[in-house]
């Protein structure tokens, strides 16, 4: 998303006119107007407080822009697609990776675009393989002619766009340096594999993660259960400052601690909440980190 698109985003998510907006942040109406239809951009102190109003850094306020802008700058570039006639079960495939961006759009093909500043032959490298399958779709990127699983966490980037009508449940599996989910309102996403970081923004969706890597999880909005599986592993979970929720742990000796400016604290999970957080596996620990608190 661009800037404007982002601000628009933020704004409806958090339920705001543009004129509660622009009262917040000690601006004009006019002014959100034209942040959000591309003719004007706010300046820093305005992004300060943007992303101060919305709980998020400047960073994270830019961040999908700037994702947009290197994915153009990319010397190498490979791209996939597929139309999608119906609602469909995704099996996707991928191995190893730098950075994986999954996300619902508003189109009818699945599109896998693979992105690269080292691999000259992308294209001969990296075959990406849809098979249609009755009510699956299964997606598989198969590496050629020697191209390696380091190369490949090294700097191959991989862009996934599924159409958001036509999803169900969503099985991903991935070794990968960071993976973003976006946008998807599905039953299920299930997540398996080693991954260093994941981003969660704008789902609503049940989504459960295998991994045995050390993880940070960032949830910048997601509606629905979040349940981690992890064997021997310590990995953070930063949530919004309102965001509420249920939690519980499963397992043999698993933990579940939570924190507030680097300190911990007590439990400050909620019964009543619809959001469900639940970390099982064996001898693990999650930290849920509540941001901008």
């Amino acid at each position: 998303m661009t800037l404007e698109e982002q601000i628009k985003h933020y704004r409806k998510q958090a339920g705001l006119s543009q004129e509660k907006m622009a009262e917040k942040i000690g601006v004009s109406r006019q002014a959100i107007t034209k942040w959000e239809n591309g003719t004007g951009t706010p300046d820093i102190t305005n992004l300060m407080a943007i992303a101060d109003l919305f709980q998020i850094s400047v960073d994270e306020l830019l961040s999908n822009e700037k994702s947009e802008k290197k994915q153009s700058d990319y010397v190498y570039e490979s791209r996939t697609e597929y139309d999608i006639d119906g609602k469909k079960n995704y099996d996707i495939k991928l191995g190893g990776a730098h950075a994986v961006d999954l996300k619902a759009y508003d189109g009818e093909k699945i599109v896998v675009a693979l992105f690269s500043n080292i691999y000259k032959n992308l294209r001969a490298d990296y075959k990406v393989k849809i098979d249609d399958i009755k009510n699956r779709i299964d997606v598989d990127l198969n590496r050629l002619n020697g191209a390696s699983e380091t190369d490949a966490k090294e700097s191959l980037i991989i862009s996934i766009y599924i159409p958001v009508k036509y999803i169900r449940k969503i099985e991903l599996s991935v070794n990968a340096g960071t993976l973003n989910i976006t946008d998807i309102e599905n039953e299920l996403i299930e997540i398996d594999g080693k991954i260093g970081e994941i981003t969660l923004q704008g789902n609503k969706s049940e989504i459960e993660i295998d991994s045995n890597l050390d993880m940070q999880i960032k949830v910048l909005s997601h509606e629905g259960a979040l349940e981690i599986n992890q064997l021997s592993a310590t990995s953070r979970l930063i949530i919004p400052a309102d965001y509420r929720f249920r939690s519980a742990k499963k397992g043999i000796a698993t933990h579940i601690y939570y924190e507030r400016q680097g300190k911990k604290v007590d439990d400050f999970s909620e019964e009543e909440a619809d959001n469900y957080i639940e970390l099982n596996g064996i001898k693990s620990e999650l930290v849920i980190v509540k941001a901008g608190v």
